[in-house]
């Protein structure tokens, strides 16, 4: 039988184990999930049916459908006092869970890190564009709200994302504070505000010539005025205050070329925040952990470098 047939029915988790080279997921503690809201999530719209879970083709191992938005917890056996916010991409129709990010929270679990990977609403499944974006907010502050219980530094929580994960991952880190829902329990009391923000070949522009994205048409819709395709790009957002920011991209991805890595770069090294830029040769788009015979195979160690020589502390 194939991989993919065998894997057919399986949870993320097992998915990702094979993923990873046949690493099982009973060598770390056995992954918990962590509601994102106590009842109905806020904000207009909703799904109908099931969760789904995709199968042969493009949506292998990718999640949509999502009623009940959350977190899956990583605790790795050797904590390091890191986490990590892992957001997959699928330009806000579906999260790519099995080649994007199942396989990157597990490569920071053995690292010590303790990941909670996001499974946030999508406009496409019948929910406000500003879902999955409030569900991020609510993320971050629930984590750090809750670090001292998962034995993490509170200038440690930072946030990774794919793609369209990676444009949720950037909005939030560029814009914690902006009110996207209300709320007063105990996680409302804290910032949203990532220490750090690492971009897998994200989409950065809804602006042309960039303005091809499924992104774009999930978040303004294909007849956005400029004022919408501005205010939904990251860039616009750059201000020195922003969290260091890492950014990886492929010179020959035809979904989200190196040119908006380039714009996000510029726009924070023109504020004065601190951002790294690295583009490889080749990969294509959605190359998640990447293949060892793939020079963008090195991105974990290069995030790993850049995140242990920082210095936190002075940027909060």
């Amino acid at each position: 039988m194939t991989t993919r047939r065998f894997f057919m029915g399986l949870p993320a988790a097992a998915i990702a184990a094979h993923a990873l080279g046949g690493l099982s997921p009973l060598q770390a503690h056995a992954v918990e999930e962590i509601p994102l809201w106590p009842g109905t999530p806020p904000g207009k719209g909703g799904v109908t049916g099931p969760e789904k879970l995709g199968g042969e083709g493009a949506g292998y191992g990718a999640v949509s459908n999502i009623a009940s938005p959350r977190m899956r917890v990583y605790r790795p056996n050797h904590p390091n006092g890191r986490a990590v916010i892992v957001c997959g991409g699928g330009g806000y129709f579906r999260i790519q869970l099995w080649k994007e990010s199942t396989p990157a929270a597990r490569w920071l679990q053995n690292r010590g890190y303790t990941v909670f990977e996001l499974l946030y609403r999508l406009p496409s499944d019948g929910w406000e564009p500003s879902a999955p974006f409030a569900d991020a907010q609510r993320a971050m502050k629930i984590v750090r709200t809750r670090a001292e219980e998962f034995g993490l530094r509170p200038d440690r929580i930072g946030i990774m994302g794919f793609s369209a994960g990676g444009h949720l991952a950037g909005y939030t880190a560029l814009l914690p504070e902006q009110e996207l829902y209300s709320g007063d329990d105990r996680y409302e009391q804290v910032s949203a505000r990532p220490d750090f923000a690492a971009l897998l070949f994200p989409v950065v522009t809804l602006r042309a010539p960039y303005d091809t994205t499924r992104t774009r048409r999930e978040i303004v819709g294909r007849d956005a005025s400029a004022a919408a395709e501005a205010a939904w790009s990251l860039d616009t957002h750059a201000h020195e205050g922003a969290p260091p920011t890492i950014i990886f991209s492929a010179s020959d991805d035809p979904i989200t070329p190196p040119g908006h890595g380039i714009a996000l770069f510029q726009a924070l090294v023109g504020a004065k925040a601190p951002a790294e830029l690295h583009i490889f040769e080749a990969g294509g788009h959605g190359w998640g952990l990447g293949t060892p015979e793939q020079g963008l195979s090195q991105w974990p160690e290069i995030f790993e470098a850049w995140i242990t020589r920082r210095d936190f502390k002075s940027q909060r």
